[in-house]
């Protein structure tokens, strides 16, 4: 397949690779990540003000009204500078839930502020029992006059520490893990009795857990049909699924070229560990791995903003398993190649390695997915 950028698809690619690289040094990294939301504002701004925030959302809320190929662009600069911007959470999840869920006054309330980074959203769908079920949700919504009272838990809400709205999924009917009665709710964190517990990843981003007790909402907060917002969590989990490859894939491409270089430096029995041909083979399995998941994810990126089908499903579960089982192939592989310094938190490639094992499980794990492609595959 002849797979080649436009013109205005280079220039975003540029402009974002010309960012990270210019002022995501790792070192700024580090600052960054002490900070106490764990990440730097002024360049998320930047990412703003630069229309990158903007590029998935029409022309009429500000945007430029782009694809999942732009998004893979942008995915992968930051990936490759491990940035910790929620960008994926806010921009692509949220930004694509109040894109397809929202009314004409949510969307131009909200969509032009997420694409000048004025505003940052957190999505809060996982709960401590789930394991990737949307649709299993214990957090209930019931009605009252003028809106809704909320109660449960969200778990691991990337962003969530630091967001100034959070779209909460809840159950308005119908049981536990039933298809059926989830609605999406848009919740302001400073509102009485919202809490936050924020806690640090194991790739060194925030996250939070949300807890939700009494919370009134109104009803002009809720995006969509009172109880059909499954669909569209399937769906735009999947715009995240082909984003997520496409950081993953950043974060790769840096690990094999960090590890490349260190194979050419350092020096055994007088010579480069890297013309020891065992160690080449082991470097040569890393591209492989990383050309393999590169494939997948321009797939993915081609398909995810195409209508829901079967197809595009199939296709997005397996580039999620290729890419994770890629993820932590080159993660394992750089550190053994390194030795004890790839494991050490003053070098680069330790927090690569970390990243890619994180985005191995977020969205579904490897084994998740499999059994998703396995369903979609079976012949009714």
């Amino acid at each position: 397949m002849d797979f080649k950028l436009t013109q205005e698809q280079l220039m975003l690619q540029d402009t974002a690779a010309r960012l990270v690289r210019d002022t995501y040094s790792f070192e700024q990294r580090e600052v960054y990540r002490q900070r106490e939301h764990g990440f730097s504002g002024p360049f998320m701004q930047q990412l703003g003000e630069l229309g990158l925030c903007a590029v998935p959302f029409a022309e009429a809320y500000g945007g430029f009204g782009g694809s999942g190929v732009e998004n893979m662009l942008i995915m992968a600069e930051l990936g490759r500078g491990l940035c910790l911007e929620p960008y994926l959470p806010s921009v692509i999840f949220a930004g694509g839930l109040i894109n397809q869920l929202g009314s004409k006054a949510q969307k131009e309330s909200l969509l032009p502020v997420i694409g000048d980074a004025s505003l940052q959203l957190a999505v809060a769908l996982d709960e401590p029992h789930s394991h990737y079920q949307l649709h299993d949700v214990q957090t209930v919504a019931e009605p009252v006059s003028g809106g809704w009272t909320l109660n449960g838990r969200k778990s691991v809400v990337v962003g969530g520490q630091s967001a100034g709205l959070i779209l909460v999924s809840a159950r308005t009917s119908h049981g536990v893990r039933d298809e059926s009665g989830i609605s999406l709710f848009l919740i302001d964190p400073q509102d009485s009795g919202v809490r936050r517990r924020s806690f640090a990843t194991m790739d060194g981003r925030m996250a939070c857990e949300l807890y939700l007790d009494d919370v009134f909402v109104k009803s002009s907060a809720i995006l969509g049909e009172v109880g059909q917002a499954l669909s569209a969590l399937r769906y735009q989990q999947g715009r995240c699924i082909a984003a997520q490859c496409a950081e993953a894939i950043g974060s790769m491409e840096a690990a094999c070229a960090l590890t490349l270089d260190y194979l050419k430096t350092r020096q055994q029995f007088g010579q480069p560990i890297g013309k020891f041909q065992v160690l080449q083979h082991r470097m040569v399995d890393m591209r492989i791995e990383l050309d393999q998941a590169t494939s997948m994810t321009i797939l993915a990126a081609c398909v995810a903003d195409q209508a829901d089908s079967e197809e595009r499903s199939r296709i997005l579960a397996a580039a999620k398993f290729i890419v994770s089982r890629a993820s932590r192939f080159v993660a394992d592989q750089g550190i053994q190649l390194h030795g004890g310094i790839g494991l050490t938190w003053e070098y680069m490639l330790s927090h690569h390695a970390k990243h890619l094992l994180m985005v191995a499980r977020q969205f579904g794990d490897d084994d998740h997915h499999l059994r998703a492609y396995a369903k979609l595959m079976q012949v009714v």
